[in-house]
């Protein structure tokens, strides 16, 4: 975890190492401070001249400004060292998660995700910062601090090692008492989190069905659960300051009683004033180093586990990666199926495909029809190679897909999912994702093609209108048509439509498929739909059921043969007829 997470310390590596040498002379400084005072106080005791007092107070002063000097430089170092840190890791858990294949992102909810990105790297920046500056400064200042006490106090110094002990056995009883509830708090966040992500995600639902209330009480089960953890630790954690103060008042009693009956019976000889306040305040530094340190367990505790989840997102490697000597070019968009078998997980009990063997030519449209639950969508994901075949191969162009360099195959397959995408930003930045050079006329052409633009012209903003997160400020017919020309903007050897127009009338999907057989007439065409009207045209037609090819053919031919079609089609054209009726 360590190691992972350093790596992203980077270009701020000297900030990092500047700050502790720069709090070790700060700490320096300081207990040279009371080493001085208590010489000066015995010098004025002893009756000296005014000169030898200005020097003390000159070279005390000096001290200081070089304590705080030192310090300030520390604070600015520290700070740009852990914030550098944050924001690398932020960048590289990004990165990392864009190489994700499908089945690495299966592995993670969202939610946990957004906690990890969030919560747990400001975790490990706080505790990083108070490594590098309060873990550096507590342990030297509380070594120093000791050591100048046996040189001013002598055997006074002792009551220290006594009182020392005494306090870290009780720090640690605290912190171990504490490691368990911030475990478990973590993995708490995830569900807090998803519940405010499930709740806006399904504001719509949640209103149309008047769950509020519900969902209220949900997300105040996950927020009560978290704070029941933090208030279990903190409850703990409150025994610091007492424990300290305790320890801190019995070391200031015993030196002020014996001090004071040393001074006293000796007369000076064996401890004087100077010393005696010197001691006092060495004693205040190393207890107060001593309650730094338990606030800096704490802290590492809870960003031990942070730091955990965080490696866990930056060690996790795609399932999916590039031969050793990729292809970069695909020669057409034939695709075949050789005794293919997939299952999503290794776990998995059943295959979700199996045993398909299918050939589709070059520029052909193929239709994909079958119930819900069919794997129609699992099919199609591993032409580009969202997911790998379990057993068999897939080719495309006449090659295995896992011999192609993937960013090449999948520039060449475009897919408009069932689940539309847009991003925030105009109608042009996400039309420009599917060629990002495209010009103006060539994204209305594809617009025009997708029987977008009828309605992009009637927006005050035209192609600049704003589109937010999610394309929640268009209708869903709307939200397909637009991802539809997104996708013919990449003018790919394969195009794939996972139902993605089944929010379009039947008029207008039969436009968009006219167009993309005059437009495109080389790509290869797969429509994947629920009606059969969207596929009737095809060159031929795949029925799946349980995740098995049960037929293919045209539509006639299936119309006559296969008991799944002809049953989907009547069903669906009685429907209509009912309807006009």
């Amino acid at each position: 975890m360590i190691k992972e997470i350093s790596k992203s310390i980077r270009e701020y590596k000297k900030s990092a190492i500047a700050t502790p040498i720069l709090v070790s002379l700060e700490v320096v400084m300081e207990c040279i401070i009371p080493f001085l005072i208590a010489k000066l106080v015995n010098e004025i005791k002893a009756g000296c001249e005014l000169n030898i007092i200005i020097r003390y107070g000159i070279i005390l002063v000096v001290m200081a400004v070089l304590s705080l000097m030192f310090g300030a430089i520390a604070g600015s170092t520290c700070a740009k060292a852990s914030c550098g840190l944050g924001k690398n890791l932020r960048k590289d858990m990004f990165y990392n998660i864009q190489t994700y294949s499908f089945e690495n992102i299966d592995k993670f909810l969202t939610s946990s995700l957004v906690t990890r990105l969030t919560t747990d790297v400001t975790n490990v920046q706080n505790a990083f910062m108070m490594i590098i500056r309060s873990a550096i400064r507590a342990p030297l200042m509380i070594i120093f601090a000791l050591v100048m006490a046996f040189v001013m106090g002598g055997k006074m110094a002792w009551i220290f090692l006594f009182v020392i002990p005494f306090l870290t056995a009780g720090l640690a009883i605290i912190i171990y008492k504490t490691l368990p509830s911030f475990r478990k708090v973590f993995r708490k966040y995830d569900n807090l989190n998803n519940s405010v992500q499930e709740n806006i995600k399904g504001m719509r639902v949640v209103k149309s069905f008047v769950r509020e209330d519900y969902e209220q009480k949900k997300f105040n089960t996950a927020a009560e659960d978290v704070c029941n953890d933090f208030t279990r630790a903190e409850r703990i954690l409150a025994f610091n300051s007492p424990l300290m103060q305790f320890c801190l008042y019995v070391n200031m009693i015993f030196i002020l009683s014996f001090g004071s009956y040393t001074i006293i019976t000796s007369h000076g000889v064996d401890l004087d004033v100077g010393q005696f306040s010197s001691l006092l305040t060495y004693g205040f530094m190393m207890l107060s180093s001593l309650m730094m340190l338990s606030m800096i367990f704490v802290m590492i505790t809870m960003a031990a586990e942070s730091g955990k989840r965080i490696a866990e997102i930056l060690t996790e490697k795609s399932t999916l990666s590039n031969p050793e000597s990729p292809i970069y070019e695909v020669a057409d968009g034939s695709i075949s199926f050789e005794n293919v078998s997939f299952k999503y997980s290794l776990k998995a009990e059943r295959m979700a495909l199996s045993d398909i063997d299918l050939k589709i030519n070059s520029g052909e449209t193929v239709g994909i029809i079958g119930g819900t639950g069919s794997s129609k969508s699992s099919l199609i994901q591993l032409i580009s190679r969202l997911y790998d075949t379990t057993k068999g191969s897939v080719k495309v162009g006449g090659i295995d897909v896992r011999n192609y360099d993937i960013e090449t195959l999948r520039n060449q397959v475009a897919v408009v999912l069932q689940k539309n995408i847009l991003f925030s930003g105009t109608i042009k930045d996400n039309l420009r994702w599917g060629n990002k050079e495209a010009t103006d006329d060539e994204l209305i052409q594809a617009c025009k093609l997708a029987c977008a633009d009828e309605f992009i012209s009637q927006f005050p903003d035209g192609y600049d209108t704003y589109i937010e997160q999610g394309g929640a400020n268009v209708s869903g017919g709307q939200k397909q048509r637009i991802c539809i020309a997104r996708a013919l903007l990449k003018k790919p050897k394969i195009l794939i439509l996972d139902d993605s127009t089944s929010a379009v009338d039947t008029k207008t999907d039969a436009s968009i498929r006219k167009a993309m057989r005059e437009y495109i007439p080389e790509t290869t065409k797969i429509i994947i739909a629920q009606r059969t009207a969207s596929v009737k045209d095809a060159d031929k037609i795949i029925v799946m059921d349980s995740g098995k090819i049960n037929a293919v053919g045209t539509h006639n031919e299936l119309l006559a043969n296969n008991d799944i079609y002809r049953e989907i089609y009547t069903s669906q054209n009685k429907a209509g007829e009912q309807d006009e009726a």
